[in-house]
């Protein structure tokens, strides 16, 4: 993985724009399919929370799908939906055992590389039964994702952007998904020759994949990042990168808002100040912090 890391940090600007895009939830109507499908029941079952299977339910879809935490890297997300889970009153009434995952919060804290050949090589050099529990489960997530998400088209209006976009930037995936997925989702709908490389969950945070292929190569204004969740705005003010929000539930209209006058307003340098301000509040007022529920 150093050398896809080398690779791409030697990548030379072929265009003056370089623009990051961020795949399921943003190019893909994925996230449903598979964190309702994949993630949460195998979720469920590995952590042994069918007690409270509802609330274990109703909290990682919170945390990944429908808050500020949608998106993030999916070992954050199991100690995230666990915490939660352990600060609800319904979950304490019921006595139910919710875990711990000191060794995975140690793990997430201290790994640069959140993916699943860096936890098992982690598991492999301690031996720790806790992070072996949170590989079997991702692995097992992998396994059903290959199975089940397939036949998914892009959002309306993506290609058209696309075609516009592979004319005038250097073009990447910027993802926490892992590498084999998003490799074949974008072979699968013969989305490839739009871009130069994809970046997974492997190469690192979304901030460092932006970094490795544009620090240094690109002039202020002309980077970009479109993503669907708080932590792609995040990797774009740590980039110093522009971002345009595909917005959860609204992604037809954004793309559209995209293809009519985002990228020409990008290209023509008129949308840095308050058109990407209003963007970006719009965006952040669909995504609230707090459950919605009072318990």
């Amino acid at each position: 993985m150093d050398d896809v890391i080398n690779n791409i940090r030697k990548m030379q600007p072929l265009q003056k724009f370089f623009i990051g895009i961020d795949s399921d939830g943003c190019v893909f109507d994925t996230m449903e399919i598979k964190h309702k499908e994949c993630f949460c029941p195998a979720f469920i079952l590995h952590f042994t929370l069918q007690p409270i299977a509802k609330f274990a339910r109703e909290s990682w879809e919170f945390v990944n799908l429908y808050s500020k935490t949608r998106g993030c890297n999916r070992f954050i997300a199991v100690n995230k939906t666990l915490d939660l889970l352990r600060s609800r009153k319904k979950v304490r009434e019921r006595n139910a055992n919710v875990p711990v995952m000191k060794a995975l919060n140690e793990w997430t804290s201290s790994e640069t590389k959140l993916s699943n050949q860096a936890l098992k090589d982690a598991c492999d050099r301690t031996n720790n039964p806790e992070l072996k529990l949170v590989f079997d489960w991702s692995s097992d997530v992998n396994l059903s994702i290959k199975k089940l998400v397939k036949g998914v088209p892009p959002f309306p209006h993506v290609v058209e952007c696309l075609e516009i976009i592979s004319n005038k930037a250097d073009a990447i995936v910027v993802s926490q998904t892992p590498a084999e997925a998003l490799n074949r989702e974008w072979k699968e709908n013969r989305l490839t020759p739009f871009i130069r490389t994809i970046c997974g969950q492997e190469v690192g945070s979304k901030a460092e994949q932006l970094q490795f292929a544009s620090q240094n190569r690109y002039d202020p204004g002309c980077i970009l990042m479109i993503g669907d969740s708080p932590g792609d705005l995040q990797a774009a003010k740590k980039s110093s990168a522009l971002f345009f929000p595909i917005i959860p539930g609204q992604e037809e209209e954004s793309w559209k808002q995209l293809f009519s006058e985002g990228l020409e307003r990008f290209f023509n340098g008129s949308f840095s100040g308050d058109y990407e301000t209003q963007l970006i509040a719009s965006f952040q007022k669909r995504l609230p912090e707090d459950p919605p529920w009072q318990d």
